[in-house]
């Protein structure tokens, strides 16, 4: 319902066929974003650090293909949109490597490939395995966090920014975001994003929240 009302406010769609959800996570609640893009009938890209989530989400059914190669990720991407394919696809990655590829084929084509994106990081934890930064390994990080938890912390306010600057600049040609209710616009705001609405007081964001904004 939420990527079904997003589309029908934002896209001024009743049938997604064609377009493009780009989000992450593929844990707890999360687990539901790649299921809910094949059932409102658009592609679905989830990006989820920790192959075990991943794997379980294949196993059961939820999530459709899975893949590591962000070239590849974007190869089905455009033959599913092209397509009209209803897709969930899991990228074994880094979200902040998808939205930065994504800036990168807008740059080099174009070419906006995406039409709704959000997160479901558990960014209400970030800096205690809820968010993972861009910059490290899965492994690489989770041991970081225990040898080191200031510098992890540190890592995790330098992913936010990028992950925010990218998504940013896609929102600027046509993309809609919005907040799952999980403290991303709040934990990237803490660590200097920028995601304040312009002319608002600081307590409002540029994006919406799917409570106030879709499911309300």
């Amino acid at each position: 319902l939420t990527v079904l009302n997003a589309g029908r406010r934002y896209l001024k769609a009743e049938d997604l066929a064609g377009k493009v959800f780009v989000t992450s996570g593929l844990g707890g609640m999360s687990g539901a974003q790649a299921k809910a893009a094949v059932i409102a009938g658009c592609v679905g890209i989830i990006a989820e650090v920790d192959e075990a989530a991943l794997l379980k989400r294949h196993k059961q059914g939820w999530l459709m293909e899975i893949s590591n190669n962000l070239d590849h990720c974007i190869a089905r991407l455009r033959e599913a949109r092209k397509n009209k394919i209803a897709l969930s696809l899991g990228y074994h990655g880094n979200v902040v490597d998808l939205w930065e590829r994504l800036v990168h084929e807008l740059d080099s084509t174009g070419e906006l490939l995406v039409d709704l994106g959000s997160d479901q990081t558990s960014c209400h934890n970030p800096f205690n395995g809820g968010y993972y930064p861009v910059q490290l390994g899965f492994e690489e990080a989770k041991q970081l966090l225990s040898t080191d938890p200031a510098k992890f912390r540190t890592l995790v306010q330098e992913s936010l920014k990028r992950h925010v600057a990218a998504i940013n600049k896609l929102a600027d040609k046509g993309m809609f975001f919005w907040d799952y209710g999980n403290a991303f616009l709040l934990e990237a705001q803490r660590a200097g994003a920028d995601v304040a609405k312009k002319g608002a007081n600081k307590t409002e964001f540029r994006y919406p929240s799917y409570v106030q904004h879709i499911m309300g």
